[in-house]
């Protein structure tokens, strides 16, 4: 394999709420020692796509490194499109559920070895309303919790157990889902529908058993138990998705999704609104990402 000549890194500043400098610093300092050209950028949230894109035809790097969480991922990879660049993650964001799902470690040199050296895989993504998702998308109960986190004061873990326990106490009643896939329809009562590309949220917790993020298919979980304290269990990570009995799983390439009433949806972490119709579909291979 040719040696590694040029890195773009996508640094956001704001991302998990941690200064980025010392995370900044020791990239710099292993690009300097493997002789790769280190481009820096960092995003503001005012045309980081455009940023992006002209920067890459600027300098074309082969690698993009990204320091953030899956938002900061998904919109470099929306930036750079289809191009034959590999993307490598430097896990640092609130949500960091992708870098959970490919197995990054914790630890940054490791990750930068993977992001500049790993091999790669081809990532599937899925389109749902017309937006892509890289991992997980859910409508009910999560995105209800996402939207009150992100109104929440208190960021981290304890915020997210906090919102989850007010989430749990003021939660609104079930709704009614339609579900149609694989030339089926399927009928129920639901807390939380989930679109998924890979297994695991942020938290570490196995939502989709028998996802794979380079399949050509996506999974929607429908998670009919009404239980909350079983719903609080799962959502925190202390429960598998394995172990509950009212859970159903399909895998399919393409699905319409529609609910009685609106409902909080989310993708990948960020709270997109209230929606009460999904077109879902996958986008095989996308993206070619470092993995271990």
């Amino acid at each position: 394999m040719a040696s590694l000549k040029k890195c773009l890194l996508v640094v956001n500043p704001i991302a998990g709420g941690n200064d980025k400098t010392e995370l900044v610093n020791a990239t710099k300092e292993f690009a300097d020692a493997e002789g790769i050209e280190l481009i820096v950028f960092e995003t503001t949230g005012k045309e980081d796509e455009k940023s992006i894109q002209d920067l890459y035809k600027k300098h074309k790097p082969e690698r993009i490194l990204i320091a953030g969480g899956d938002g900061t991922v998904k919109m470099a990879a929306e930036a750079i499109g289809h191009k034959d660049v590999i993307i490598g993650i430097l896990p640092a964001g609130s949500a960091n559920g992708l870098s959970v799902d490919l197995n990054l470690s914790d630890d940054l040199d490791e990750n930068l070895k993977i992001a500049c050296h790993g091999n790669t895989i081809q990532m599937d993504m899925v389109c749902i309303n017309g937006k892509k998702s890289l991992h997980l998308s859910d409508i009910g109960v999560n995105a209800e919790l996402i939207r009150n986190y992100e109104g929440g004061s208190i960021r981290g873990k304890l915020g997210y157990i906090l919102q989850a326990i007010n989430t749990l106490k003021d939660l609104e009643d079930p709704f009614h889902a339609v579900i149609k896939a694989n030339g089926k329809t399927i009928e129920t009562e639901a807390r939380m529908v989930v679109i998924a590309n890979t297994q695991r949220y942020g938290t570490g917790v196995t939502i989709n058993p028998v996802g794979i993020m380079d399949d050509g298919k996506f999974e929607i979980i429908i998670l009919k138990s009404l239980d909350l304290f079983l719903i609080g269990k799962i959502l925190t990570g202390n429960m598998p998705i394995d172990s509950v009995e009212d859970v159903e799983i399909i895998s399919t390439e393409e699905a319409l999704i529609t609910t009685d009433k609106p409902v909080c949806f989310q993708i990948d972490g960020e709270f997109c609104g209230l929606e009460e119709r999904l077109e879902v579909k996958i986008l095989h291979n996308q993206m070619k990402i470092a993995v271990p």
